[in-house]
């Protein structure tokens, strides 16, 4: 699923860019800590900043977004504010990992690596967890979910849009 930064979002994406490529200015050869550093500020590696990346360098946009590409801890999408990361590590997916996160998949009607449209809910696959005696596993912004079965999903689900129907209501009584 494509996202589109709002005009806001790309003026800040840019300013927020620039700034680490001031604090790096060790050339192309930075380039791997610079992507990092634009995640951890703002969560993902937007277009936006790849390009801004590749301006600053001189080095062609297709080599920024090979290296963004090639490395599986870079996301291309910004992080939904539920992360759900489904353990595929050994012990879950011999328990139905697989099945867990297909479930995930088709109940947010998103693919792993994706964000929703309303940026309300990421998929991630992930590898061991440490939870093997409660696999398979899924977690929700670090809170694990053990023994995860297509009716937990859907429970779960169903208890997120409880509670942000809830905060609308007491939101519209004040």
């Amino acid at each position: 699923m494509n996202l589109t930064e709002t005009d806001n979002e790309e003026k800040l994406i840019r300013e927020k860019t620039r700034e680490i490529l001031r604090i790096n200015a060790n050339g192309s050869s930075s380039l791997i800590p610079i992507l990092q550093q634009i995640q951890e500020s703002l969560g993902y590696v937007p277009e936006a900043a790849m390009r801004e990346v590749a301006s600053q360098l001189n080095i062609p946009e297709v080599d920024v977004f090979g290296i963004v590409t090639f490395y599986n801890q870079f996301r291309l999408h910004p992080p939904g504010k539920q992360q759900v990361k489904v353990c595929l590590g050994t012990a879950c997916h011999m328990k139905g990992g697989h099945i867990i996160l297909d479930c995930w998949e088709r109940r947010l009607g998103i693919k792993v690596g994706e964000t929703t449209k309303d940026r309300e809910f990421s998929l991630e696959r992930v590898a061991c967890v440490g939870c093997c005696t409660m696999a398979p596993v899924t977690l929700i912004n670090d809170q694990v979910h053990p023994k995860m079965t297509p009716t937990r999903v859907d429970g779960i689900l169903h208890a997120y849009q409880m509670e942000k129907q809830k905060d609308k209501e007491e939101g519209a009584d004040r």
